[in-house]
């Protein structure tokens, strides 16, 4: 984490995430990245729950992490599509974050995943200081970052090792382990709400989907009625033999 002096910005303090800007007054996301950054929050928290039955962790969706007083403060934040911080409370002192800020947390995220909204060279962008790779590499050294392009139906896992990012390779369902969380992350083609797309989406270490609510739900309403089914045709075929089903 990389501070600029306080004197130097005319901060006598350091600020907390009450007193920093929580957008820099931007909107360049498209209708698809909304739902993508809830089905990647709604499938894991089930993962996330047995990992922290104290419920000590946070995830961030489109949310600033500053790593470094600037002025304007904005300047020294970086603000992922989606990202998740292990062993932290959900809430501070009983406010909902505004932001993540190191220097009052200290804990890195484990993962980042930016979702690329142009050619991608923001997000490979590795120039120090200003480029996002570098800070999510060199400044606030997130374990595991993703960027995901849904015009390629692609997404590219790098992991910190030595201080570097190295890239992950794809294992043989085509997906990208993630370690520390038990989870694989790849990219699923299918209909989510009212969008058939290629998203990014979480398997289980067997290669089995992790669901969202809707998914889970729906996955159920189906198991009742082919039980329900059986049920009816097991009922028929005793009623063929001359057994009255509702005797038994």
């Amino acid at each position: 984490m990389t501070l600029a002096k306080s004197s130097e910005i005319g901060i006598t303090h350091l600020p907390d995430h009450t007193e920093l800007p929580e957008s820099d007054g931007t909107f360049v996301k498209n209708f698809q990245e909304h739902p993508q950054s809830i089905l990647l929050t709604d499938s894991i928290t089930s993962v996330l729950q047995q990992l922290h039955p104290a419920h000590q962790y946070c995830i961030g969706q489109d949310s600033g992490i500053y790593w470094r007083l600037t002025e304007p403060p904005e300047r020294g934040a970086e603000a992922p599509d989606w990202f998740y911080v292990p062993n932290v409370p959900p809430m501070l002192n009983g406010k909902f974050r505004r932001s993540y800020v190191l220097w009052q947390e200290y804990v890195a995220p484990l993962i980042v995943l930016e979702f690329v909204s142009g050619d991608g060279f923001e997000e490979r962008d590795k120039t120090p200081i200003t480029g996002k790779f570098w800070v999510y590499e060199q400044a606030i050294r997130v374990p595991f970052y993703g960027i995901y392009e849904v015009n390629k139906a692609s997404v590219e896992v790098y992991h910190l090792v030595d201080g570097h990012y190295e890239v992950v390779p794809a294992n043989e369902r085509g997906h990208y382990s993630i370690l520390p969380m038990g989870v694989e992350l790849g990219i699923w083609q299918g209909q989510y709400k009212n969008i058939e797309a290629p998203w990014l989406r979480w398997w289980d270490t067997q290669g089995n989907l992790l669901l969202s609510s809707d998914e889970k739900s729906q996955q159920l309403a189906l198991q009742l009625q082919q039980e329900q089914q059986r049920a009816e045709r097991l009922a028929e075929r005793l009623r063929q033999l001359g057994i009255d089903p509702d005797q038994l």
